[in-house]
């Protein structure tokens, strides 16, 4: 239907601020209008209480409640929020102005294309969730997600309205009525059976909200709200794919998260659900992103997209108890679209029999008892086909031989599939594990599949590994299907560096050639280092004999060369390599020379010679010559020598010639 244009409203002033232009919109707790804010001259939305939602014993409650969440609503700063502006009270009229989005909404898109491309529907549900993690962050809980509640702007960005409107209702008629308000289609489980919500209920809606933007359809459908809330408190969301076969599994498993039937399987709050949005999309090809399902758009709807005939009655009659049982009245078909009803509080959990009505209300008694018969056989369909009913346990079969797990199983009437394993601790031939666990539910003609051990996996230790070069180890132990470890190295005399001097397994056993073990396991090598390093003592002074006696403590040995040498007695060491305090390495040759002594040569026979030339002769072989005059030594000839003849003596000697 289009706008009101009898509507009293229209056309006045409320609070002396807000000109009322047209209506907007028209739902179950409140109708929208377009309004002037003359103080400010900008366009608002007037968004006005229905007047009975304020009166009666509870209307000073709700009063209170609702500006409470309106002010917590206003404390909200984020783009993707619909602003709350301000909040008042004119009369009876009870108002709230937020931001004017001039736009659609995601029904009116949803009527218009049928479904969504599946990229447009996830960055839809990306803004959704952003806004929310935004108001789950300061305790904020939104309580009334769906399509008509997520605004698209004419500029494509999408904001989110209502916060806090429906807790302020609920919170009051929760507690005098038993009901929980909420838009049917998009209830979690659990504020349909204890009236509870937290975050996670958020995020169970835009769940719903996605699996329709990528169907085109609502998961749950009835010809009564209470049909399909029903339906939300008894049965797990269906995957995407069941409708539209194209949908990669991504989407099956994002949407079963977001939508899981128990809160705790969900993400924690709207901040964890938009990681997982983000990363589900970030895997998804740009073809699949761009699809949209084949479903036909239905007549484009009107402004008002929130049937009128949803507003939450009024007890007309106080006597009456068979108003409590739904106080709403919704076209058929109407809630699956975004109707505001009110539900009972623990629906599809039935305590006690009702009371019988007054015999004066007899279509309300055969009304009630024809809900109750229907309820009762929906119920034990459900109980049979879905519930517990259609489902029995995994028998007890772990560690049992496969002949007594496979007659078990098929005691219990369920078909079974074998599949082997290693385990450490299970002997061969006994079952590990099933699938599903034991004592787990398994529909009664499901398949169980049990998992026979094969015992551990062992591999042998191969050979050569000690005494082996590192690369040639390693090698061998990983192509056995080993583990390569490796210790400290350790210095060896007799082993080059690299070559493998242990293999040791995890318990410190030495991983002999041909022993049986886990395949897996680390073997340890130790590599040598080459021999140890020693600092080299002094052996100059001492003779060869002394100097091997006292290097050998250190592994070291001597070679010796020999050479004159003055002053050092032969057979003692000159000097030596390496010297004394630098580094070598034993099993190192230490090189020393050994003294000859001085050099020596033969004297040979001066006398008879003149001077100088016996000098010379002396010199040229290393000698010196002193002249001894004789009587002046007038003729210059050698008379005498102080070495005689022959005679061996060292080199530098001095020799006395007496000259006549």
């Amino acid at each position: 239907m289009g706008t009101t244009v009898t509507d009293p409203l229209v056309g006045r002033l409320v609070d002396g601020r807000y000109e009322v232009v047209s209506r907007i919109a028209r739902g179950g707790m409140a109708t929208v209008y377009l309004a002037v804010d003359r103080r400010l001259d900008r366009e608002v939305a007037l968004k006005v209480m229905h007047p009975h939602l304020a009166e009666g014993s509870q209307g000073g409650a709700f009063i209170a409640r609702f500006r409470r969440e309106a002010r917590s609503a206003a404390r909200l700063t984020h783009p993707g929020i619909v602003g709350v502006l301000d909040q008042g009270l004119d009369g009876e009229t009870s108002y709230l102005t937020m931001e004017y989005v001039d736009g659609s909404n995601v029904r009116r898109r949803l009527a218009e294309q049928g479904a969504l491309r599946v990229g447009e529907a996830l960055r839809i549900t990306e803004a959704v969730l952003d806004a929310l993690s935004a108001a789950h962050r300061t305790g904020l809980v939104h309580r009334d997600v769906k399509p008509e509640n997520v605004l698209i702007a004419s500029d494509d960005r999408v904001r989110v309205a209502d916060f806090g409107l429906a807790r302020a209702v609920t919170e009051v008629t929760a507690t005098t009525t038993g009901t929980v308000l909420g838009t049917v289609a998009y209830l979690a489980p659990e504020l349909v059976r204890q009236g509870t919500s937290d975050a996670r209920t958020d995020v169970y809606a835009v769940g719903v909200m996605l699996f329709e933007m990528l169907t085109g359809r609502q998961p749950f459908t009835g010809e009564t709200p209470i049909q399909v809330a029903f339906q939300h408190v008894s049965s797990e969301l269906p995957a995407p794919s069941t409708l539209v076969d194209w949908l990669p599994s991504e989407i099956d498993e994002l949407v079963g998260a977001l939508a899981a039937h128990t809160p705790d399987d969900r993400p924690v709050d709207a901040g964890a659900a938009l990681q997982l949005v983000r990363r589900t999309r970030s895997v998804l090809d740009g073809v699949t992103l761009d699809r949209r399902a084949d479903v036909p758009p239905t007549v484009v709807l009107p402004a008002e997209t929130d049937p009128e005939e949803s507003d939450l009655s009024q007890d007309t009659d106080a006597g009456d108890p068979d108003d409590d049982a739904l106080t709403a009245r919704v076209p058929v078909g109407a809630h699956a679209h975004g109707g505001t009803v009110a539900l009972p509080i623990g629906l599809g959990v039935v305590d006690a029999a009702p009371p019988p009505p007054p015999t004066r209300r007899r279509w309300p008694l055969v009304a009630t008892v024809l809900g109750l018969a229907a309820l009762l056989g929906l119920g034990t369909w459900w109980y049979l086909q879905v519930g517990p009913g259609a489902y029995t346990s995994v028998p007890a079969v772990v560690a049992e031989t496969e002949a007594d797990a496979v007659a078990a199983l098929e005691a219990a009437g369920l078909t079974h599939d074998r599949a082997e394993a290693f385990d450490d601790d299970v002997p061969p031939g006994l079952v590990v594990s099933t699938d599903p666990p034991v004592g787990e539910p398994v529909r009664k003609d499901g398949t169980v599949t049990y998992t026979v051990s094969k015992g551990p996996d062992l591999v042998t230790v191969p050979e050569g590994v000690v005494g082996a070069m590192q690369a040639d180890a390693e090698k061998s132990l990983t192509d056995a299907g080993l583990t390569v470890g490796y210790g400290s190295p350790a210095h060896d005399d007799e082993a080059p560096v690299g070559q493998v001097l242990t293999a040791t397994l995890p318990d410190g056993a030495e991983a002999a050639a041909g022993d049986q073990i886990k395949r897996g396991s680390t073997v340890t090598l130790v590599l040598s280092d080459g021999p140890a390093p020693v600092t080299v003592t002094s052996v100059v002074g001492i003779t060869v004999e002394d100097a091997q006696e006292q290097l050998a403590a250190d592994a070291l040995t001597v070679e010796a060369t020999e050479a004159f040498h003055d002053t050092v007695p032969a057979g003692r060491i000159i000097d030596q390599s390496p010297a004394a305090r630098e580094t070598a390495h034993r099993g190192d040759v230490v090189t020393v020379t050994v003294s000859k002594g001085p050099e020596t040569v033969p004297m040979p026979d001066l006398t008879g010679k003149q001077f100088d030339r016996a000098k010379a002769e002396l010199e040229a072989l290393g000698l010196t010559a002193r002249r001894d005059n004789v009587l002046g030594g007038i003729f210059g000839t050698v008379r005498s020598q102080s070495v005689r003849a022959g005679e061996a003596v060292p080199r530098g000697t001095e020799v006395v010639l007496q000259v006549v």
